[in-house]
């Protein structure tokens, strides 16, 4: 057990993209389902998927999943915060680490696993990916951090609050591909993801 649990957020409206992002095609299944397999595979003991817009359709791919809960968000047009607050308020009071992951986000299993190898390793308060000289995602905090999480505001810049005050102690793991810049919220964005995937 690796004591990580982690956060997908997948309540959002994809307004730019055009169609719901947790139901694109990614690998041979839904995207939230690759999200969700490619967490546990790299060793999260749980995962949260945070669904809100059109939530029923989203969490079927995943519905009785072991080792997933779906976390339903009805505040989730106030901004990404309240996803994050809701996704925290079912990890697990075992968890050591919180791993923090969009699901427009995703990332190869194999940096997922360094990332998360690399944390409880070093028990860092934060880890991320960075590649040519920018954070990436996801971010993983230590338990520790969990009261500065749950109070993160929109006008604080959320998660931002708590990175940038605890840049000190992060660890910013070297990622040679940009995937872990990559998100995806346009069409040209998707494409694009979808190319630097395959060199991962």
């Amino acid at each position: 057990m690796s004591g990580v649990s982690a956060i997908i957020l997948a309540a959002g409206e994809s307004t730019r993209m055009g169609r719901l992002k947790a139901l694109l095609p990614w690998r041979g299944k839904t995207l939230i389902e690759y999200q969700v397999e490619s967490l546990q595979e790299a060793g999260a003991d749980q995962v949260v998927a945070v669904v809100g817009h059109r939530w029923e359709e989203v969490e079927a791919p995943i519905r009785g999943h072991p080792g997933v809960e779906a976390a339903v968000n009805p505040d989730y047009r106030q901004g990404k915060t309240t996803s994050i607050k809701t996704g925290l308020s079912w990890v697990s009071p075992s968890a050591q680490a919180i791993l923090v992951l969009a699901v427009d986000q995703p990332r190869p299993v194999g940096i997922l696993k360094r990332l998360i190898d690399a944390h409880l390793e070093r028990g860092s308060l934060i880890t991320c990916p960075e590649h040519g000289g920018h954070r990436g995602h996801p971010f993983i905090f230590a338990a520790s951090l969990m009261p500065e999480l749950a109070a993160i505001t929109e006008e604080g810049q959320g998660l931002r609050e708590v990175v940038d005050r605890h840049r000190a102690d992060t660890y910013r793991m070297a990622v040679d591909n940009p995937i872990v810049n990559a998100d995806m919220n346009s069409p040209e964005d998707l494409k694009e993801a979808e190319r630097l995937f395959e060199g991962a």
